[in-house]
């Protein structure tokens, strides 16, 4: 059905999803269907605010900017309405449409059917004005956008059976009333006392007052529910705690509840309100950079914007929050705060306090603190290499998997490592692989590990570059143990220097076959410091591109330039001792060959040829096993 003033649209395919997730996955949560109506009423009003500074005459006559709850029992509807910014029509079909969020596709594919599971994600994602048919079988929807005419109302409706109808209608009022009507199993809703305990416990925050009939039969008259002062305004000490976790799901659309926040007021050369929250579990959109980020923008308590990424860093895209400037102008716009010089001020105290606060959590409570690793851990590395100034913060943050723990998570800070060191250990060790698993299996390690040397396990797909942008940590130099020489210092005795240069002496013989066998395809052969179980390792110089930041650049389509890497032989290894007493030519070069493509699989790296290998590999246990069976 469509005509010029009326028409029927079918809801954007990622709404349908997320409508028939909801109303399953949240159905033991129905209640947040209140904070998330309020909260938009909520951001209407906030709207209206801002463009009113600018166009005083769209508040008109209604100045007083509120936000109502009506209940009808009789009906089973609920309304609640304000009188903010409106839509028109056009906004009414995008907004209530279709979800423009990027990264949609991606939520949705994480989704596993576990009712309990995907709500959380639900949460994350942010339901805002679909949560209304978690409770509600039919929605309608009346706004009109502040500044156009009264024929330029708007009325929206859905069932939630993948259509809605738009038409356009006369409507007096500005702004918009959602009026919900209940399922049978919803109407508790309509009770008066329900519904106030509700905005008082998820909206007792909002800046603008949260109106109810009084309480008596057909009152007309209305009164305040909620506090109707911003929370960030109000003094520490009379917030209480669950206030604090009320605001942050306000604010993220997020079910779940922080794990720490910090509420200051900065006066003297310049004049803000920050409340900062860390929140319990990554976003769905985390590792999305261009995504919208940042904190809730405020100016003299005048709302200005949602997502002022100027605020914070990128790495510490995931905190959520709240920031006040008495300083910076009303008109402000994303491009004037690119500019200000007092946004960067504001940055820099506010980065502070973020990593403050996370240090607290990683000394007073590393339960939590695991968690922060666990969620955001990945993240926050890129902080090492993007926020120089703030790296002495950032490295007592980070956590590793090691050998001297068990299990994989990652739980061991430098500090603790440094603590632990061996005497005359003067290197931080680590090594970087594919896996956890992999990295504690790494040949590159074998010594260090005989010697009750700790080292650090990575594998994340940043740490190459990561790590490669740092020097120390409390004077001991970081050192990948599978580039270059190990650098033992006074680990390694005078014996072992004797037992190094007599395994040389005898070997030179052996590494000048192995080198003519394998060509250009190494540096060189050398023997080996590092190994104790494993035959033979591929050593990278210090300088050159690991596998895995190899990948990563030509993934992205760059040219990436060959590194030939040197060979290291363990000449005590029972194969390298039957090499080296073979003086059959062929076999010696496929043992050669096998040798190099098998440290290329140890480092992690990919083979030129894997056919090649698999039938050299064949070929020489035919031989090796028929001359078994011959004798």
């Amino acid at each position: 059905m469509s005509d010029a003033h009326k028409e029927t649209r079918a809801f954007q395919t990622e709404v349908r999803q997320l409508l028939k997730l909801m109303i399953h996955s949240l159905y033991s949560n129905r209640e947040i269907f209140l904070r998330e109506l309020v909260s938009n009423a909520s951001d209407a009003n906030d709207r209206l605010r801002f463009e009113a500074i600018a166009q005083p005459a769209l508040l008109g006559d209604d100045a007083e900017l509120r936000i109502w709850v009506d209940a009808d029992a009789a009906a089973g509807t609920i309304t609640i309405r304000d009188n903010g910014i409106g839509m028109t029509r056009e906004e009414a079909v995008a907004h209530l449409g279709t979800i423009a969020k990027s990264g949609t596709s991606e939520f949705f594919k994480s989704l596993s059917g576990d009712q309990q599971k995907d709500s959380q994600l639900i949460g994350q994602f942010g339901v805002g004005f679909y949560s209304a048919f978690i409770v509600a079988d039919r929605v309608e929807v009346l706004t009109r956008k502040a500044g156009t005419p009264e024929d330029a109302g708007v009325r929206w409706e859905s069932s939630a059976d993948g259509e809605f109808t738009v038409e356009t209608i006369t409507r007096r009022e500005r702004g918009t009333a959602v009026t919900l009507h209940l399922k049978p199993d919803a109407k508790e809703f309509t009770d008066g006392y329900r519904l106030r305990s509700l905005i008082r416990r998820y909206s007792d925050h909002i800046g603008f007052p949260v109106l109810m009939r009084k309480e008596g039969e057909a009152s007309l008259e209305y009164e305040p529910v909620n506090q109707a002062k911003a929370l960030w305004t109000r003094p520490r000490s009379e917030i209480k705690e669950d206030e604090y976790k009320q605001f942050y799901q306000h604010i993220s659309h997020d079910f779940t509840e922080p794990l720490a926040w910090s509420h200051n007021k900065v006066e003297g050369k310049r004049e803000y309100t920050s409340l900062l929250y860390v929140p319990g579990r990554a976003p769905f959109d985390l590792w999305q950079r261009d995504a919208a980020r940042g904190l809730k923008l405020y100016v003299k308590r005048v709302f200005i914007m949602d997502d002022a990424e100027q605020f914070l860093p990128l790495y510490l895209r995931w905190i959520k929050g709240v920031v006040d400037s008495a300083d910076l102008p009303l008109n402000v716009s994303r491009e004037l705060l690119q500019q200000d010089p007092e946004v960067d001020a504001i940055k820099s105290g506010l980065t502070k306090r973020v990593l403050d606060m996370l240090a607290r959590l990683a000394t007073e409570e590393p339960e939590k603190y695991r968690t922060v690793w666990r969620e955001f851990g990945a993240v926050l590395k890129e902080g090492l290499v993007e926020d120089r100034p703030n790296r002495d913060k950032i490295l007592p943050l980070l956590r590793f998997a090691s050998t001297k723990e068990e299990g994989n998570e990652p739980t061991v800070s430098l500090k603790q490592y440094v603590e632990r060191m061996q005497p005359g250990q003067e290197r931080i060790y680590y090594v970087i692989a594919e896996s956890i698993d992999a990295a504690r299996g790494s040949p590159y390690i074998e010594l260090l590990k005989e010697r009750n040397v700790e080292v650090l396990l990575l594998a994340d797909r940043i740490d190459e570059w990561v790590m490669g942008q740092l020097d120390a940590f409390e004077g001991k130099r970081f050192k990948d143990a599978s580039r270059g020489d190990l650098e033992l210092g006074s680990l390694a005795g005078e014996a072992d220097k004797a037992a190094q240069e007599a395994a040389l002496k005898e070997s030179k013989g052996l590494l000048k076959r192995v080198k003519d066998a394998l060509g250009d395809r190494v540096s060189e052969v050398r023997t080996s410091t590092r190994l104790k179980d494993s035959p033979a390792v591929l050593v990278l110089d210090e300088h050159d591109l690991g596998t895995s930041m190899r990948r990563v650049l030509q993934a992205a389509g760059q040219h990436v330039p060959e590194a030939k890497p040197a060979l290291e032989l363990n000449v005590a290894h029972p194969l390298v001792k039957y090499m080296d007493s073979s003086t059959d030519t062929e076999q010696f070069n496929e043992l050669s060959q096998l040798l190099y493509d098998q440290a290329a699989l140890a480092e992690g790296g990919q083979l030129a040829n894997p056919t090649a290998y698999v039938q050299r590999l064949n070929r020489v246990l035919v031989r090796l096993t028929g001359a078994q069976a011959g004798g």
